[in-house]
């Protein structure tokens, strides 16, 4: 059996070979490509089959203070530091996720369309993605919003018109009443994140009223899928546990907008949550519940495909958990 000593001396020998044997410095025959990376994912769940569509790549300023608005700015950049991310730079998901249930295809959130947070070309990617995940829009039966701010609603319409023309909605009643509150809500600065939700919601949600159910927490949105309420983001904020065959998946909406940032300190601001403390308390309540019940989670904001487990690390904080193999055994 060859020994240490002699692949070593083999080796050596190879170096000191004429110079003859040698050959050309390689040169690549193809050019580069740029990066890349997949735009859906898919696994069965129980009966039920899961797919994610990645609906914006944008790369963006953060996470501070869109998490940790109440800290330090070199306080959020040394948690990344540490966790061999960049300080100020990050690529949130945007990402919509179809649950087909053999007798519902049902969609959850529209991600960003025209005319959400990321603009096209960097965003508004779920009407062009549907067919290449194996979709068209007519067959979406159901369309599930958790809440109302423009990269969750903004897909809604394609080019004037509904997308999904087939579909009914859902939406809870208490995010609905939030945003219909028109004069309200349109006093706040043209500029401010509130405003721009309520044209929004005005423009494509209340036009589907005659489509549109509203649920309160606790209901069921379709056989196996029950609203759970995570308010705070919004005043009316729902995420959504999904159960087929003993499988559990928790689709919990803005519950996130970091993976790392958001988990390991539920207690930082997160910048667009409206109310503060009402956020830091839904994080910790939701992600005590996925960690406690080992449920797979579909998190909007994390980083594709969106699919993870919840860990407890430390007294107060969580650990996300990206999915790897666990669903094709």
């Amino acid at each position: 059996m060859p020994t240490r000593r002699h692949l070593l001396a083999g080796a050596a020998g190879l170096l000191a070979a004429p110079a003859v044997l040698r050959t050309s410095p390689a040169q690549a025959a193809a050019p580069s490509l740029g990066p890349a990376q997949p735009r859906h994912y898919r696994f069965p769940l129980g009966a039920f089959e899961v797919t994610t569509i990645l609906d914006a790549g944008a790369v963006i300023d953060g996470p501070y203070p869109i998490v940790g608005q109440d800290q330090q700015p070199d306080v959020v950049a040394g948690l990344m530091r540490h966790s061999l991310l960049p300080e100020k730079r990050f690529q949130p998901g945007f990402t919509p996720t179809l649950v087909n249930t053999g007798a519902q295809l049902i969609l959850f959130d529209t991600g960003n369309g025209a005319e959400g947070f990321v603009p096209r070309p960097d965003g508004g990617w779920l009407a062009g993605q549907l067919q290449t995940a194996g979709f068209a829009p007519g067959q979406v039966d159901l369309v599930v919003l958790s809440h109302a701010h423009p990269d969750h609603i903004g897909g809604i319409l394609e080019g004037g018109t509904p997308l999904f023309p087939n579909a009914r909605y859902v939406m809870g009643a208490a995010e609905y009443a939030f945003w219909a509150a028109q004069d309200d809500r349109l006093k706040a600065p043209k500029d401010s994140l509130e405003h721009q939700s309520a044209a929004l919601f005005q423009k494509a949600v209340v036009p589907l009223a005659d489509h549109l159910r509203l649920i309160t927490p606790g209901e069921a949105v379709a056989p196996g899928i029950t609203a759970v309420a995570a308010f705070g983001h919004t005043p009316g904020h729902l995420a959504f546990h999904v159960e087929s065959q003993g499988r559990q998946l928790l689709i919990w909406g803005d519950c996130a907008h970091h993976e790392v940032a958001s988990l390991a300190e539920p207690g930082w601001h997160a910048l667009f949550d409206m109310d503060k403390e009402q956020g830091a308390a839904t994080r910790r309540h939701i992600y005590d519940m996925a960690a406690t019940d080992r449920l797979a989670v579909v998190g909007y904001h994390t980083s594709f495909p969106s699919i993870g487990f919840v860990e407890r690390r430390g007294a107060n904080g969580y650990r996300w958990i990206p999915v790897t193999y666990q669903f094709r055994v």
